[in-house]
């Protein structure tokens, strides 16, 4: 069995660069963690599918439980209480908190509405993306569509996608790998 046919025999990672990312995380000598609470761990179980992956995921914190987004992933009892548990600064305090609470250069976090119903005034499909990195925070709002498993799984694999982008910027590439030739 070769390395590709090994990769595409997990269905987690089908239809996303997940071996892109373990790659481009290797290479840069960087590793990351997780905050999961509508995908209660897809994320961190989407790159362990990676051979390799073990260089790069230290971990995650799957933050189901509003409580747990506080205790566990550090976010402020304030932003829960004013914001609640689905909103862009809950998802940017809990990639921070991955990313130290883990020990990891990059933190990533997932929050939002899976359904069937709506939640706290966000309709099904509405997550927040948190990335942290060396001198990076950034968060988007998405909206997916789809039944519980594909708003879970496309969640997971837009979080990907955008690690992926954010590790490949040209400033976050180690010392020496500038992208030029020479």
């Amino acid at each position: 069995m070769t390395a590709t046919s090994s990769v595409s025999a997990d269905p987690l990672t089908a239809d996303a660069p997940v071996a892109d990312l373990v790659h481009a995380l290797t290479a840069a000598g960087q590793t990351v963690a997780t905050a999961e609470s509508l995908t209660a761990g897809l994320l961190s179980a989407t790159i362990a599918g990676v051979p390799g992956a073990s260089a790069v995921l230290r971990g995650g914190l799957v933050v189901y439980a509003t409580d747990l987004k506080h205790s566990l992933a550090g976010v402020s009892s304030e932003v829960l209480e004013t914001e609640g548990p689905v909103a862009a600064s809950t998802a940017e305090q809990l990639a921070v908190g991955a990313r130290t609470n883990c020990g990891a250069d990059w933190g990533v976090a997932l929050t939002g509405v899976a359904g069937p119903d709506a939640q706290d005034g966000h309709a099904v499909g509405t997550v927040f993306l948190g990335l942290a990195g060396p001198g990076h925070t950034e968060v988007m709002r998405l909206k997916l569509v789809g039944d519980r498993w594909t708003i879970r799984i496309s969640a997971a694999h837009t979080a990907v996608r955008e690690l992926l982008r954010c590790v490949r910027r040209p400033d976050q590439r180690p010392a020496g790998q500038d992208g030029q030739g020479e």
